[in-house]
């Protein structure tokens, strides 16, 4: 029989911390599994907080993360993104610090963020937590979890385009020795762009338990569904054949009327972390994951270059139609221990552990090459309405089948050489092994590496601490060069130094960091090329010998006055060694969300946030000799931009409030990306929501 236990027991163990107030969070735990604040943690940590999330209706990931000072929200597609960060491609994604490169380096379908109370994002190489993948960084999605209070809210949202969405989230103890919470979501709408639309549902439950006044045990499983009618694959065409852009209406979509992306995901976890003494615990943690992805997707290409797409009556294009079906298997198991002792008359903290983790996915491309319906000619974009037969998808069977296991052991310590003076070092040994065949390419490798890490920080005083930090970068790519081959690893060197300060009494932290990141064998998108395997269109990659990224990051987030909290946040970086990569990255990003709550007027609450970034552009190839400027370079540019989002809140009782918001009110028009050649879409246009949120 469990002997009862108090909530004191509890709240000393629990795992995610809570010392938050605001969109001032002091914890985090994406970047060690020692004990460190982010004051302590010698690399820049941005954290996006559930109240900044509420303010500013930040529903879903892609909203979430490019409000943060260092992420670019790659939108190449509707229903797939990538992402960047200090010039590289940014595929490391945690949940509670687990988790493995993203599958392909992009995410598919819609990710609501009401499962989660902090988003983490820790800027740069992050050897110890991750040791496999990119220097951009490592983004860190931290659950909800159990509170011993009963708490909850019910919202619900109704926005532009038939948008609506509701929200519940309930918690608390169900005895001294248990306490659960449950969150649900169901958001549908459709969107500016013709025939898209979205419907998601969402559940989320976790239990705390308590065995032993030591002990905590928690116990989760989430369930999510994103159903996308109308899902581009692929994008628009970005320029005429003679290098004049296209300029098409915002709302233009190439998918087809029966074009529809399903993606279902079961994620369950447990976690027990066990006081072993006073100075020492024991946590072991896994985490289980299943996708089911279906798809049927409608491409547009032009099947003569060089003639392109005609300027005078926008012909040119043929639709591809393909069905896509995604199958991912997901078991990653990670056990350390933590502590700390005494040696030369200091404490001195170190963590040492063991992971394993194993990701298997199984992916089937069909098409129709007999009946006409799967390579249709395209009207000029303007008329297309995604009106074109249903294909019958029974030819040329293709696909992967793909196993990967990674096996690590790490170590870290963090030793006091001085009252101010705090040395980490450590270090990730990572075996990555995988098997199989995707689209007639094998994908076979064993790859193991070392990736050490170092830093120290040293507190001026009370208010300020400099840090330094070095780690190496490894990764094992899957992308292929123009004869299908796998291309070389990726390699590098990752040098940050900083300084951390506490401004206003502790309300605030301000963050600047300079960086230097080198890096051989970067995956570069080198066109299009037919897979001789399928037949089909495919985009192909060359590495290049050397980028850099050298540059500049600040950020100040928490408390800034009375009445007055946000964070503001400046990133200048210059990428160098490829001048496609160079042109098509943002390099300059400024990222603002600021709310001020007036004295004079209780409940009401004013905010803004602003995202600005500078202008960029891709060469896309020369015009053909059928047009009078044959050889002439086309270039696409996005010039800089900002967007302006407002948003208002006013609570007519402690439990009841309404908020308003209003995005990119200058009505902005924008392409997403340039990362992806040829082709790109514009970004959402002016656009309103309302929430009423009852709380308890």
């Amino acid at each position: 029989m469990l002997e009862p236990q108090t909530m004191e027991a509890m709240e000393r163990l629990q795992i995610t911390g809570q010392k938050q107030s605001g969109y001032l969070t002091e914890e985090q735990q994406g970047g060690s599994k020692l004990k460190l604040s982010i004051k302590e943690t010698p690399q820049t940590v941005t954290v996006i907080s559930k109240e900044q999330m509420q303010d500013f209706a930040l529903d879903d990931l892609n909203s979430v993360l490019e409000t943060s000072a260092t992420v670019n929200v790659e939108q190449v597609e509707t229903d797939r993104t990538y992402y960047s960060s200090r010039g590289f491609e940014l595929n490391n994604f945690q949940v509670d610090g687990l988790g493995l490169p993203l599958i392909n380096s992009n995410t598919h379908g819609r990710l609501d963020s009401a499962l989660y109370e902090r988003i983490e994002v820790v800027h740069g190489a992050n050897g110890i937590m991750t040791g496999v993948g990119s220097p951009a960084a490592t983004v860190n999605l931290v659950r909800k979890r159990p509170t011993s209070e009963v708490q909850g809210y019910v919202s619900g949202t109704l926005s532009s385009w038939s948008g609506q969405r509701l929200e519940g989230d309930v918690s608390g103890a169900l005895n001294n020795w248990l306490r659960g919470r449950a969150v649900v979501v169901v958001d549908n709408g459709e969107s500016y762009l013709d025939r898209y639309e979205n419907e998601s549902e969402v559940f989320y439950g976790v239990i705390d338990i308590a065995p032993s006044n030591s002990t905590l045990i928690t116990l989760g499983h989430s369930e999510s569904r994103s159903k996308t009618d109308g899902n581009m694959w692929g994008a628009l065409t970005l320029f005429y054949g003679d290098g004049t852009p296209t300029n098409f209406d915002r709302s233009t979509n190439i998918a087809a009327d029966w074009s529809t992306w399903n993606v279902k995901e079961s994620r369950s976890f447990i976690d027990l972390e066990s006081a072993l003494s006073d100075h020492w615990t024991l946590r072991m943690a896994y985490n289980r994951v299943r996708s089911d992805e279906d798809s049927y997707l409608f491409y547009t290409y032009l099947p003569d270059p060089a003639t392109g797409l005609d300027p005078e009556t926008g012909l040119g294009l043929v639709g591809y139609a393909s069905e896509y079906d995604l199958d991912d298997k997901q078991d990653m198991f990670d056990v350390y221990l933590s502590g700390s002792f005494s040696a030369a008359g200091r404490q001195h903290e170190v963590v040492v552990g063991a992971s394993h983790a194993r990701l298997d996915y199984i992916d089937t491309s069909l098409y129709d090459f007999h009946t006409g319906n799967g390579f249709p000619a395209m009207p000029a974009l303007e008329d297309w309405d995604g009106d074109t037969p249903f294909p019958e998808f029974t030819d040329g069977l293709a696909g992967s089948e793909i196993d990967n296991t990674q096996k690590a052991v790490y170590a870290q310590a963090r030793f006091a050489l001085t009252d101010a003076t705090k040395l980490l070092v450590g270090g990730r040994y990572n075996d990555f092994t995988t098997e199989g065949v995707g689209y007639g390419v094998d994908q076979s490798r064993d790859d193991a590496q070392f990736i050490p890490y170092l830093g120290l920080t040293h507190d001026l005083n009370e208010v300020a601490t400099v840090y330094a930090s070095y780690t190496e970068t490894f990764m094992a790519q899957t992308q292929v060069d123009r004869n299908f081959n796998r291309i070389d690893p990726l390699t590098g060197e990752n040098t940050e130094v900083g300084i951390k300060m506490s401004l206003f009494g502790d309300r605030a932290l301000l963050s600047a960091a300079y960086f230097d990141v080198q890096q051989t064998n970067l995956a570069v998108g080198d066109g299009t090329v037919e897979n001789p395997n399928t037949g089909a269109p495919t985009q192909v990659y060359r590495t290049t010998d050397g980028v850099s990224s050298k540059g500049f990051e600040a950020q100040l987030a928490g408390t800034l006055a009375t009445g007055l909290q946000g964070t503001l946040a400046l990133t200048s970086f210059e990428v160098d060694g490829d001048e496609t990569v160079e042109d098509y990255t943002p390099e300059n990003l400024f990222r603002a969300s600021l709310t001020y709550q007036p004295e004079a007027i209780a409940g009401l609450k004013l905010g803004a946030s602003f995202l600005w970034q500078d202008s960029i552009s891709r060469f896309q190839r020369y015009v053909g000799d059928s047009y009078a400027n044959a050889g002439d370079p086309i270039i696409t540019r996005q010039g800089a931009y900002g967007r302006l989002n407002l948003m208002a809140s006013y609570a007519f009782t402690e439990q009841l409030k309404l908020t308003l918001n209003a995005n990119n009110l200058g009505d902005k028009k924008y392409i997403n990306s340039l990362l992806w050649p040829n082709q790109g879409y514009y970004g959402a246009p002016r656009n309103y929501s309302a929430s009423l949120t009852w709380a308890f």
